[in-house]
């Protein structure tokens, strides 16, 4: 009974953390596993508030102590200030010029572990190692150097790391607030500065996934060879190293009182986010559908992943199990039955439930035109019963989403392209931006309006008119928003072998002039897409107002109009809601 006591007690503090939490997904693909021998990593930035805009910073040298100020991602608040590398790289959106690029998914876990005091964030963590690292393994390291300097600011947080050659998975979580006072410099400090973390590599030929759940459990305790942790950074660059941690990951949750038992049966997430309903329903469903695309055997996890969490007092080995972990979860990586594609990737980020008992196309809420969208906020109440708006990996509120490519038998200047794109990754177009690039497609650039401030020349807003006139109708509407953007999406992908090519040989010569290229071309499509866009959002809207469909007959000064009305199913919905007051009343 005490033992479900805590676990509920855990549970009901997740309940505090906003839905707004629920709001990214990230999908992971190795070289073995990709039809290329790129590695890959998906990331849709999905808040409500998130201007869709592709960030940049261009490589540039820094006087020894110069100092960078920090400004919280999600709200721009100042943090702080720490110290700026000697040397910083060029980055564009979330990938660098070499080819590293950083998702994440926040979980949120024991809110009590959020440092108050922390000067970077998880965006700022992001974005400032990308500055700074040259490889996967080097962002892992930079990333626990930076918060054990200056103290992490946010809740539990999710993260994909990937370079050519690797892919990792990292979760990581602050250690609260515990403020002391230090005599020498006479200042109140934070004793529990830094965070706990794991990383782990994904196995060549594997994929993996996360969804704003914690998903680590147990991992490979230090060895030296195969597993290390943060003491011995010196041996990170070892081939065979496949886990990386915190060296008191496990001690800290002891000292807090989380965790009793042995080391070996040490579970991150169960310890530090426990899954719940949400955490299966909203969040781990999403990784599910990834996974049930590429290989076979998720069935068994359906149940699971409704949010039927199942928990037993053992292990596997039969030995006591005094955390209370659940036991039915999903496997971390999964082997796909045959390669993945940067266009899988692209669809992977396009799913809405769709062909599962869960798909929002067949219930009451999708009106009449089968909207796979369901608006916010994710839970609703009736007579005491909540019920829930599922939570799908395509959503209504993304900012922006990529694909990145990683590709180790081409120059780093040439190798990393970015396929990124603005709004619902069911309307968007994944424009092919290298990360070598040092110009930023205008319709897309920083400061090219905001959230609210209206620009004609954002793509950001031009995606939105296009998606959200689609929502209207979107049986009717979006399949002629595919045929667009699917034809763009083919074209850039069919290209890209031949870009390539041009470049590189540009580049035996002169890397400037490849570089220059990769600028202009990635620049191209973007405009490209924006008018393609703008042309489609016209099409549309003289196609579709006032409910009819209109086609436009040469010769002819008034179109061909359709009347389609609603589907027969949601008639009879309306007939029986409605009772006698539709019909019509026959004269006797």
């Amino acid at each position: 009974m005490k033992k479900m006591f805590n676990f509920l007690a855990i549970a009901m503090a997740f309940l505090l953390v906003p839905v707004s939490a629920f709001t990214c997904t990230n999908y992971l693909v190795t070289k073995g596993a990709s039809v290329d021998g790129s590695t890959m990593i998906t990331y849709a930035a999905d808040a409500h508030v998130l201007y869709g805009e592709l960030y940049h910073w261009p490589a540039g040298e820094h006087a020894e102590g110069t100092m960078m100020d920090v400004y919280e991602w999600d709200t721009g608040k100042y943090l702080g200030k720490i110290k700026q590398a000697t040397r910083t790289y060029n980055v564009v959106g979330n990938m660098n010029e070499f080819q590293v690029a950083i998702g994440e998914t926040t979980y949120g876990g024991r809110p009590e572990l959020v440092d108050t005091t922390g000067i970077v964030d998880y965006g700022s963590l992001i974005y400032i190692t990308l500055q700074r690292a040259r490889s996967a393994r080097e962002a892992i390291q930079i990333m626990a150097e930076l918060v054990e300097e200056y103290g992490y600011y946010s809740s539990g947080e999710s993260f994909s790391i990937a370079d050519k050659d690797e892919v990792w998975y990292m979760e990581l979580i602050g250690k609260g607030t515990n403020m002391t006072y230090d005599r020498r410099s006479k200042t109140n400090t934070n004793a529990n500065k830094g965070a706990v973390w794991v990383a782990l590599r994904i196995p060549d030929g594997y994929v993996s996934g996360h969804a704003n759940q914690a998903r680590i459990t147990t991992f490979p305790l230090a060895d030296g060879k195969y597993s290390i942790t943060s003491n011995e950074f010196d041996k990170i660059d070892q081939p065979d190293i496949r886990t990386i941690y915190s060296h008191d990951v496990i001690s800290f949750a002891r000292e807090k009182g989380y965790y009793v038992g042995e080391d070996k049966n040490f579970s991150f997430s169960d310890t530090y986010a426990p899954v719940d309903f949400g955490g299966a329903r909203f969040c781990e469903i999403r990784v599910w559908t990834m996974f049930n695309r590429v290989t076979d055997g998720m069935d068994a996890h359906w149940d699971y992943v409704k949010g039927n969490i199942k928990r037993e007092e053992q292990f596997a080995d039969g030995t006591e199990n005094p955390n209370d972990y659940a036991t039915n979860r999903m496997p971390l990586w999964v082997k796909p039955e045959k390669k993945i594609s940067p266009n899988d990737m692209m669809m992977f980020m396009r799913d809405y439930l769709q062909d599962t008992e869960l798909d929002m196309r067949n219930d009451l809420g999708a009106g009449p035109y089968a909207v796979p969208y369901r608006w916010r906020p994710l839970t609703f109440e009736i007579d005491g019963v909540e019920y829930v708006n599922e939570r799908a990996t395509a959503t209504q509120q993304t900012g922006f989403s990529f694909v990145s490519q990683s590709r180790n038998w081409l120059p780093d200047a040439i190798g990393g392209i970015i396929w990124w794109g603005v709004d619902d990754a069911n309307a968007c177009v994944y424009m092919p931006m290298y990360s070598s690039i040092t110009n930023i497609p205008h319709n897309f650039e920083v400061g090219n309006g905001a959230m609210m401030e209206w620009s004609e020349t954002s793509g950001f807003w031009l995606f939105n008119q296009v998606s959200n006139f689609a929502y209207t109708r979107y049986s009717h509407i979006q399949p002629d928003v595919e045929i667009v953007r699917d034809g763009l999406e083919k074209m850039f992908l069919d290209r890209t072998a031949g870009v390539d090519a041009a470049a590189l040989k540009l580049y035996e010569t002169n890397p400037d002039e490849a570089i220059a290229y990769l600028t202009d071309y990635s620049n191209d499509q973007a405009a490209r897409t924006f008018n393609t866009y703008k042309k489609l959002y016209q099409h549309l809207f003289l196609k579709y107002m006032d409910g009819n469909i209109k086609y436009k007959v040469e010769g002819q000064q008034n179109p061909k109009v359709e009347f389609p009305g609603y589907s027969e199913e949601f008639l009879r919905r309306l007939v029986k809601e409605s009772g006698d007051k539709l019909k019509v009343i026959k004269e006797e």
